[in-house]
């Protein structure tokens, strides 16, 4: 299947609704987890603006290993206890990161990464199967639509994988 990206057109919401039909596309019909995440990577990096590094990391019972992405190499292993990843992971919860230098326990991959949000991902009964990680060298770069659309697109992921 040959895929190209389509240039994101009208507010960031549309936008967002815009690049979930791409991923939807590109997730259509393949279960293999490895091979969605690579991808989905590969498009939402390339898709969105003031990005450093987008990606996955998936649990393995202890703690979160990385897992496909696009960017520079990454830390391979966190704790649940360290850092914006496991903060998501343990809580269940997205956490959208203004200024990472200001997170407590922040885990700094890339010197570059100024924000951050990071989508966790948890199957239907709750139990976590990682993360949806994304990194900016920016600022305050993701907003509540950010967050929204990121969210959607996880949760596309998921649906796909399961």
């Amino acid at each position: 299947m040959s895929f190209s990206a389509i240039e994101l057109t009208g507010s960031k919401p549309e936008q967002y609704a815009q690049l979930l039909e791409q991923a939807r596309a590109l997730l259509h019909g393949e279960r293999d987890r490895i091979a969605n995440a690579a991808n989905l990577s590969a498009l939402v990096y390339h898709a969105l603006p003031d990005l450093n590094w987008v990606g996955f990391y998936f649990f393995d019972g202890t703690e979160l290993v990385v897992g496909p992405f696009q960017g520079l190499p990454a830390c391979v292993r966190i704790p649940l206890d360290k850092g914006v990843c496991g903060a998501a992971a343990r809580s269940r919860r997205t956490q959208r990161v203004e200024d990472v230098n200001a997170f407590p326990g922040h885990i700094a991959c890339d010197s570059a990464s100024n924000s951050e949000l990071v989508v966790p991902l948890a199957s239907a009964d709750g139990g976590l199967l990682g993360v949806f990680d994304l990194d900016s060298p920016r600022l305050a770069r993701f907003d509540a639509d950010d967050q929204a659309g990121l969210e959607a697109i996880a949760n596309a992921f998921l649906q796909a994988s399961a």
